[in-house]
């Protein structure tokens, strides 16, 4: 999905990746991902370096070719890297222990794409397998880095309900004040 100069600036920054690693690795600490983990759209791979520390198997997922190449470059020799859509995801039914997302879902142009993600999403994992993420919140501050992007910001209050109507339950979001939501979902087992 497209992206500003300055916004690639700054998700390929090395102070962006320490501040992903300082606020993530503590996150996935709580929480119990299992032996085999999609990371659907992790750009330039700030999420991915952290996951590889922490899950047994990961593979990505990523739209962008020129993403895709880089990713590839740094942690193929570690993760699958796949090119494709979250829309569409080229994968069996029931493969998965976990999939997770990380600030990507305001870069899906439309609902009906974010809501064809939750479903493949539910697809592809194992019965009781979890959903989870984050994603950014409107803001001034993220409104402007985000002029001449894709910018989609999911409904907070919305957004039970489409994990749900995807297939999802025992669904858990989470607006932290001013800039980012997080979620968790379970396939029913």
């Amino acid at each position: 999905m497209p992206m500003n100069l300055i916004h690639r600036k700054i998700c390929s920054s090395e102070k962006w990746a320490n501040t992903v690693e300082e606020r993530l690795t503590p996150w996935l600490a709580e929480r119990e991902l299992g032996d085999d983990v999609l990371e659907i759209g992790p750009g330039f791979g700030a999420t991915t370096k952290v996951l590889l520390r922490v899950v047994p198997k990961l593979t990505v997922l990523e739209i962008d070719p020129a993403s895709t190449q880089l990713l590839r470059a740094k942690y193929g020799a570690r993760a699958d890297v796949v090119e494709g859509s979250g829309a569409e995801m080229p994968f069996e039914s029931g493969r998965f222990s976990a999939v997770v997302c990380f600030t990507m879902l305001h870069h899906v142009p439309t609902r009906q794409l974010q809501d064809a993600i939750f479903a493949e999403a539910a697809r592809v994992l194992r019965p009781g397998g979890t959903y989870c993420g984050s994603d950014g919140q409107l803001n001034l501050r993220f409104r402007l880095l985000h002029i001449g992007d894709t910018m989609n910001v999911i409904d907070a209050s919305m957004f039970s309900g489409r994990l749900e109507k995807a297939g999802f339950e025992q669904v858990n979001v989470e607006v932290r004040p001013k800039e980012l939501v997080i979620f968790s979902a379970s396939k029913p087992a």
